[in-house]
């Protein structure tokens, strides 16, 4: 009988939630790391012997030089970005890449990031509060071609007659599209005679992936599957319309690796001992105390990895984590950040949502209906200790243990780790 060997790590709440460092913790002893979604939208921050490393598209085993790391056909993937990235990587000491690009994955062209920044500004004209807050990285608009049919696959990007008929096909809609913008229209020879020499660059790396990962499952090699953003930024189970545009969720991998949904076995929540979020759109746990939201902001550290924007916090909540659980089949929690909470008096833990005299433990699906509840709390005291240098569960001050505990019980979900700090080092499993 086949042993299947994958873990997947996925963010519980809206991204952010320190899933970079338990990706780069499981693939240290990871044969292959895998990232399924998304693009250079979003960032894995990875410290380790004392270096802090910022990562955009590719996978967090780059740090095992013994790990093959796949970017797979559900991410869109901008080649002059990722060589930059790449490029930066080797100025930092890493030498060896066993990286993959899948032959279905998109390419991002310069249009997409064109676009990207035009619908945005439109909508933060007429109203800030419909912006969506995008990276304005080009993701939506290169997804938006994908699905429109008109999108370029890394296949096509490194053959070259193939490329020059898909960009001239594309120009053919797009560039109606940058004159009603009053934007910059592209010719096809400009477009192939920067972007041929980045796809002569990323050639050897481009393969057909889903097989290649298959064989390696069934070989029962240890895979790391890592997505971006969260649960809560999902496109089909997020707080529409203010979500990133592919599936961050387990369910989501299968179709976005080219494997069978038998491959997926254990999946890790990722979950912020407390919760943030980037941009507009609901957020019941939000803290409205600035004086508490400013601390655990500048203790946090929380601003963006790839714009740098400052994050909403708010107090951690349970009834999103058993949404994320339902939705991306959580076997697992791991918590992360339990040290910033060090120095609190009191910590609050949300169970439940509140309107009028109806409550519910469940996220609507309209964002201004789940904008209009209330968060209940239960409130628990803090510690006011520092846990920076624990190495077990049980060194934990007995508030720590009965924080984690509550929120393990809240969820249903066992907690298998837990982190107090940025450190490889600072991961601890739980006895």
């Amino acid at each position: 009988m086949e042993k299947i060997n994958t873990k997947v790590v996925v963010g519980a709440q809206w991204g952010d939630e320190g899933k970079g460092k338990i990706s780069d913790f499981l693939s240290q002893k990871a044969d292959v790391v895998v990232r399924y979604q998304g693009g250079n939208n979003a960032g894995h921050t990875i410290v380790f012997e004392g270096k802090k490393f910022a990562l955009r598209h590719i996978p967090s085993g780059i740090f095992n030089e013994n790990a093959i790391n796949i970017m797979a056909q559900g991410m869109v993937i901008n080649p002059k970005m990722l060589i930059g990235e790449i490029e930066d990587l080797k100025k930092q000491g890493i030498k060896k890449f066993n990286l993959f690009i899948s032959d279905k994955a998109h390419v991002i062209m310069p249009y997409h990031l064109d676009l990207d920044e035009a619908f945005e500004n439109i909508k933060s004209g007429i109203n800030p509060k419909k912006a969506l807050g995008t990276t304005r990285k080009g993701i939506g608009p290169a997804y938006e071609d994908k699905y429109a049919r008109i999108g370029i696959r890394y296949g096509d990007f490194i053959n070259e007659k193939a490329f020059k008929e898909k960009i001239k096909d594309a120009l053919l809609f797009k560039n109606k599209v940058l004159r009603a913008f009053d934007l910059k229209e592209y010719s096809v020879e400009e477009i192939y005679d920067e972007y041929k020499k980045y796809a002569e660059i990323l050639k050897p790396m481009v393969r057909e992936t889903g097989s290649m990962l298959s064989k390696l499952i069934e070989n029962e090699k240890e895979v790391v599957f890592e997505g971006a953003q969260g649960v809560m930024l999902c496109i089909e189970n997020g707080t529409y319309p203010y979500v990133t545009s592919s599936s961050p969720t387990s369910s989501a991998i299968p179709l976005a690796a080219g494997i069978s949904t038998k491959k997926i076995k254990d999946v890790i929540g990722i979950v912020k001992a407390y919760t943030t979020r980037v941009g507009t759109g609901a957020f019941p746990s939000e803290i409205k105390n600035k004086e508490i939201s400013d601390y655990i902001r500048k203790t946090g550290k929380e601003y963006g990895t790839v714009t740098g924007r400052a994050r909403r916090i708010g107090w951690i909540d349970t009834v999103l984590l058993k949404y994320s659980s339902r939705v991306s089949g959580l076997t697992e929690m791991a918590i992360t950040l339990l040290d910033v909470l060090d120095n609190m008096e009191v910590i609050k833990i949300c169970y439940a949502y509140q309107k009028d005299d109806l409550e519910i433990d469940y996220v609507p699906g309209s964002n201004e209906e789940y904008d209009s509840y209330e968060a209940k709390y239960i409130e628990m005291p803090g510690w006011k200790s520092d846990t920076s240098n624990i190495k077990s569960f049980n060194d934990l001050p007995i508030e720590a243990k009965k924080y984690i505990l509550k929120i393990q019980e809240l969820v249903g979900i066992k907690v298998s780790m837990f982190s107090v700090g940025p450190d490889r080092n600072q991961t601890i499993y739980m006895k």
